[in-house]
């Protein structure tokens, strides 16, 4: 997820001959810089969307794993991981669409001089789908993070690392029309987002040692 959204950093996209140097817009941003962002970075694009076919199937392992140890530690915090199995395989399936409207964007700008009305659409529902994963990824973080401390594979300051994360990530969920339409509350979501992966990393090594 990390060199997937660096994929949209002017500067590393060009460094790789990927792009033009321009960092990706917001859904704030002229429908005018969307387009020419789409039809000069087709390759940053191709490169972020691909990484996804990595990280859906990912996640599936990590919250099925989750559940698998959690059943095998006498079942504390089941009810927990089932939540977040159940939330991250929504997540992928959002996620999903994420993607495949953020490829059919690409697609309708090639060829154009303009963006058209099927390209203006095509943008609007992937903003709009991006603004919905933003509750199911909390809703996977919290219970990824609660069925860990209540087995007693992660340590107390995850667990808060792990409610907050994911209410920050709910909470802009909430908003999710206001999301889709440029509103800064994207960045109460953002900050859920760079709670996840935090968590991740400090949990993702623990987690291993504890299924050997």
């Amino acid at each position: 997820m990390i060199v997937q959204n660096a994929m949209f950093v002017g500067g590393v996209a060009q460094l790789l001959g990927l792009g033009d140097g321009t960092s990706a817009p917001t859904y704030g941003d002229p429908l005018g810089e969307v387009f020419a962002y789409h039809a000069a970075n087709r390759g940053a694009v191709a490169v972020a969307v691909g990484l996804e076919a990595l990280n859906l199937p990912l996640l599936l392992l990590f919250v099925t794993g989750l559940q698998g140890l959690v059943q095998r530690r006498g079942g504390a915090g089941a009810d927990w991981s089932r939540l977040a199995l159940a939330a991250g395989a929504t997540l992928s399936s959002i996620y999903a669409l994420v993607i495949a409207t953020h490829i059919a964007v690409v697609l309708a700008a090639e060829g154009l001089t303009e963006p058209s009305p099927a390209f203006e659409l095509l943008w609007q529902l992937h903003a709009a789908t991006w603004a919905l994963s933003l509750p199911a990824l909390g809703a996977t973080f919290i219970g990824a993070a609660l069925a860990g401390h209540a087995s007693g594979l992660t340590p107390p300051w995850q667990r808060l690392l792990g409610t907050a994360g994911g209410g920050l990530l709910i909470l802009a969920g909430a908003g999710n029309l206001a999301i889709a339409d440029g509103s800064p509350l994207v960045f109460v979501g953002v900050l859920g987002l760079a709670a996840w992966l935090v968590w991740l990393l400090g949990s993702g090594v623990r987690l291993i040692r504890r299924r050997g």
